[in-house]
């Protein structure tokens, strides 16, 4: 059972530091748990819980399953014949930086004018 555990969360691409983080464990113990041949389904439930999964998903994972679903999916050819337009429009991207470059460089040209009439007021006054 801590096998599983450990493969699925290298699949979900998880560490086991941040698992443990979580749990409020160290890391070796996740390390421990993973190696453990039975895990208590209390441990179970956090572990999976941590990962985002459920307890029947760690019960269940087997990674010929996971790659039978990626070969069926792949082989799906109604997935692959999907039109898949683009939402963004990069025009409008533009406009939006240009207008927020605009925003930083009038928000710049603020302070370093109130810096030279601090400046120079301090030349006055040692006049």
């Amino acid at each position: 059972m801590g096998r599983k555990i450990g493969r699925m969360r290298e699949m979900l691409g998880i560490k086991q530091d941040v698992v443990a983080d979580k749990l409020g464990l160290s890391q070796q113990a996740i390390s421990k748990i993973e190696q453990s041949e039975n895990v208590d389904d209390a441990v179970l439930e956090k572990m999976a819980d941590a990962l985002g999964v459920s307890p029947e998903a760690v019960k269940n994972f087997s990674e010929e399953s996971i790659f039978n679903q990626i070969n069926n999916t792949l082989n799906d050819s109604s997935s692959l014949n999907q039109n898949y337009q683009c939402t963004i429009n990069p025009i409008e991207k533009l406009v939006e930086a240009m207008e927020e470059n605009k925003k930083l460089y009038e928000a710049l040209l603020k302070s370093e004018r109130e810096k030279v009439a601090m400046l120079q007021k301090l030349l006055e006054d040692k006049k």
